[in-house]
């Protein structure tokens, strides 16, 4: 099941507990160097300073508005853009050279993923804990005999294309299986954050209200401990990765079959709500 991952980068916040999400159809001005150019040139990926008022430095991939804008950019040319956010997407534009720089940049990035082989498709899930957001610990084996599906974030991810995105998908796909009378009911869906030290059950409680409600029938916010990561990381291809204090990490989304082995995996952020919904009903029929 090894399939292209899609390198995400999220940070900042949408915050809850005396926090508030950041506003939308905003427009930041933002100074970088390129690391890397996308062949079709719709994406850029930046070594970037601080964008104050919104994310802390780091090294992110952005979308690129209007690629013409990157004629004449190459990798290790420091430039000017503007970051464009609304509530579904964000893009880079009005890109201006500044200069080149000679010699490869770093970055101090501490890397939390073990070198270990993939699962695949029918393989057993490692039976990790998980703390809910209501202060409980539950095991994927507490959930035998219901289908589960399973997505990875953090609390204080603002790009709407990343962790939000997952968020509504999740909604979404929730919200077709309960109106589908002919949807089987063995199924369950879980948000599990990798900020270990900041999601606790009272961020994820607000967190969850905002995407959920009060409902919370069949979909539960966690936080997976430091042994339940190390385990689950190899077994999913997840990455992730704290970088100048900041998070940074791939998309995973798992579908796990009744018997609790892997049924489907999403990577990336293109899925929809009904592949989703499709996907788990299926799995839940797989006894």
């Amino acid at each position: 099941m090894k399939i292209k991952w899609v390198l995400v980068l999220c940070f900042a916040l949408p915050l809850f507990s005396g926090r508030v999400f950041a506003q939308t159809n905003q427009t930041f001005a933002a100074r970088g160097i390129v690391q890397q150019i996308s062949t079709d040139r719709r994406t850029a990926t930046i070594q970037h300073e601080a964008i104050p008022g919104y994310m802390a430095a780091m090294t992110m991939d952005f979308s690129v508005n209007a690629t013409n804008e990157l004629s004449g950019i190459s990798p290790n040319d420091e430039i000017t853009f503007t970051l464009a956010v609304t509530e579904n997407e964000s893009w880079i534009e009005n890109i201006h050279f500044v200069s080149h720089h000679v010699g490869q940049v770093t970055n101090h990035v501490f890397v939390f993923h073990a070198d270990a082989p993939e699962l695949k498709v029918g393989d057993r899930l490692p039976d990790g804990e998980l703390t809910t957001e209501a202060g409980s610990l539950i095991r994927f084996s507490d959930f035998h005999g219901r289908a589960v599906a399973f997505t990875f974030f953090f609390t204080s991810c603002p790009l709407p294309e990343f962790c939000p995105r997952m968020n509504r998908n999740f909604s979404e796909a929730r919200k077709i299986l309960l109106a589908d009378t002919n949807a089987p009911a063995n199924w369950q869906f879980l948000s599990i954050s990798f900020d270990t030290h900041f999601d606790t059950p009272e961020i994820l409680s607000g967190y969850g209200k905002y995407y959920r409600g009060d409902d919370t029938n069949r979909w539960l916010f966690t936080v997976a401990t430091t042994n339940t990561l190390a385990e689950l990381s190899p077994a999913v291809d997840l990455h992730f990765w704290r970088e100048n204090g900041s998070i940074s990490h791939n998309l995973r989304t798992v579908v796990l079959d009744a018997s609790g082995k892997i049924f489907r995996q999403f990577d990336g952020n293109d899925w929809t709500p009904q592949q989703l919904a499709d996907a788990i009903a299926e799995a839940a029929r797989n006894q």
